[in-house]
């Protein structure tokens, strides 16, 4: 099977990461030292894959090229870059770049020439719809297509015969000069199908298992997706119903589209992602910053290939900012990051969990289970299934799933470590038991003070009482508010202190919890019985389980 189909890939905007100028001042950088950081940081949480751009060199954001074979000197050098990908292969990671093909920007050198030489320049039927009658907001004296609206970006015109062989040349050089491994096509979706087609050919024949995958925002990605040309396009559909089925508590969104795109695709993987380069970041987006965790899940479970935008994996915020989209390419430090986190654990743990599990990559869609709260869905491969549950309620849940295969044996693929095997006999045995037993005890200590903190806040809802009829009565106001006020502050520190406590006890137990076995796995929230896969989920969580019958 290709390397691709099981990838897990971590997208870095380099201009941003490196807190590069964001106008190219033609002063060079040296930041590659911090992009290998990040390389090694990417593979310790479980990628294997790099998608990095735009790369090349630029005058502002990357995507208005100058010069498609040099890097862009605020990052560093060919050289530097050429390192860089020998590094991720040495760690058994691949590396995919950015090809801006639909457009240029005004200083390269074919619309500089024509600039200069006008209706003489040889290079006039390399862009679009080139008007010498027209101007535009640059004064040139001449018109011409652009993308999005914007001149800085000059359409080039993939008809051109010439136009396509400078492309195909570059892809060469990008392999032979770099090894890269692959390309994302900015603006798929207005690039002309016949180009794709004749790049997808060229490229089967350049590198073995060479990627091609679109950016594709609407539309029918079967178009783009197939094996005519690309290998797969930007699920931009997925993406949306990621942060808004949580938002309105609406798991049906979710389900609906991945049942559509599956009818529509096929076999073929698509590119998930809760966030990007374009989009704001998932922690701005979603009302309850909880659903974190089960849209990380989703994306590394559902079919397609899983891709973590840098920074997400630590729950950054970002939003965009007067039209800018600066605000979502922050300049970060990996030293400011603890991986051991939470949310950065889990995508550690999914990462490990896709490429150890190939029916995460390969197994057969079905959905299981499906509320406006609660969903699962599993996938099959050989007899075994992984199942996927989730709960989106601010309550806890109680999940009772029809079996996708004939189980006797679940496992909480979360909880485990990651070198455990998963065919052990039993989770019963004496140790097990013991550390359920101490973390019941620990557990209903913690509930024994909540209780007593409730007690103290009624205490507290008496004097509000009291207080209020002191005032009708004409007592002091001052004192009236002094007595009621007095100490009610610190029994509310204290509620939220035991609350904490009671929350972080909650908390090791489900990172604690060694799942193995029999008809059991990880405590008392999971277990098969009469056919069922029984799930009893904290609010706001969800589970990745694992089936066989062995």
């Amino acid at each position: 099977m290709a390397w691709y189909d099981s990838a897990v890939f971590y997208h870095i905007y380099p201009l941003g990461l490196c807190g590069c100028p964001h106008d190219n001042n033609g002063e060079t950088g040296a930041h590659f030292d911090k992009l290998n950081e990040w390389a090694e940081h990417a593979k310790r949480i479980g990628c294997n894959a790099i998608y990095i751009g735009p790369l090349f060199e630029s005058g502002s954001h990357g995507y208005d090229t100058t010069d498609y074979r040099l890097v862009d000197r605020r990052l560093g050098t060919n050289d530097d870059f050429k390192q860089f990908v020998k590094n991720c292969h040495a760690n058994d990671v691949k590396v995919i770049v950015d090809g801006v093909f639909n457009h240029t920007g005004r200083d390269f050198f074919a619309f500089q020439d024509i600039k200069q030489n006008r209706e003489n320049s040889r290079y006039k039927d390399w862009y679009c719809n080139v008007n010498f009658w027209g101007n535009n907001e640059y004064n040139d004296g001449f018109s011409y297509d652009n993308w999005g609206g914007y001149n800085l970006l000059a359409k080039l015109n993939l008809w051109n015969p010439e136009v396509k062989n400078y492309h195909l040349e570059t892809v060469k050089f990008w392999v032979d000069e770099f090894d890269i491994d692959g390309i994302r096509l900015d603006a798929a979706d207005v690039l002309d199908f016949g180009f794709m087609k004749e790049l997808r050919f060229f490229c089967n024949g350049l590198k073995p298992d060479f990627w091609l995958m679109g950016e594709v925002i609407h539309g029918d990605y079967s178009r783009w997706a197939n094996n005519d040309m690309l290998h797969s396009v930007t699920n931009y559909e997925l993406h949306k119903g990621l942060y808004s089925g949580h938002n309105d508590h609406n798991y049906f969104e979710i389900a609906h589209t991945i049942k559509r795109l599956n009818g529509i695709v096929g076999d073929k993987k698509l590119y998930t992602f809760c966030d990007n380069h374009d989009v704001a970041r998932i922690y701005s987006k979603l009302n309850n910053k909880a659903h974190m965790y089960n849209v990380a899940i989703l994306v590394y479970t559902v079919p397609g290939i899983p891709s973590i935008y840098y920074g997400s994996e630590f729950g950054i915020p970002g939003n965009k900012e007067n039209g800018s989209d600066w605000n979502l390419r922050p300049d970060l430090n990996l030293a400011d990051f603890n991986e051991k986190d939470e949310l950065p654990a889990l995508y550690t743990t999914l990462g490990h969990l896709k490429q150890r599990f190939p029916e995460l990559t390969y197994g057969d869609y079905r959905e299981l289970y499906l509320t406006t709260g609660q969903f699962a869905f599993a996938r099959c491969l050989d007899g075994r299934a992984v199942v996927t549950a989730l709960n989106n309620a601010d309550n806890g849940a109680h999940m009772e799933i029809n079996l996708p295969i004939g189980a006797n044996k679940a496992v909480n693929l979360l909880t485990i470590d990651q070198t455990t095997e998963v065919q052990e006999d039993t989770c019963t045995d004496d140790a097990t038991a013991k550390a359920w037993g101490n973390a019941r005890n620990e557990l209903l200590d913690k509930a024994g003070q909540l209780v007593g903190a409730s007690g103290e806040i009624r205490y507290k809802a008496e004097d509000i009482r009291k207080a209020l009829e002191a005032l009708e009565t004409g007592a002091d106001f001052g004192q009236a508010v002094w007595n009621l006020f007095g100490n009610l502050n610190d029994t509310m520190n204290n509620m939220h202190r035991v609350i904490g406590e009671f929350e972080q006890t909650m908390h090791k137990q489900e990172r604690n919890s060694v799942a193995a076995g029999g008809d059991c796995t990880g405590g008392e929230s999971l277990e098969i019985r009469d056919g069922k896969l029984i799930v009893d989920l904290p609010a706001n969580k969800g589970v990745v389980v694992y089936l066989t019958n062995e």
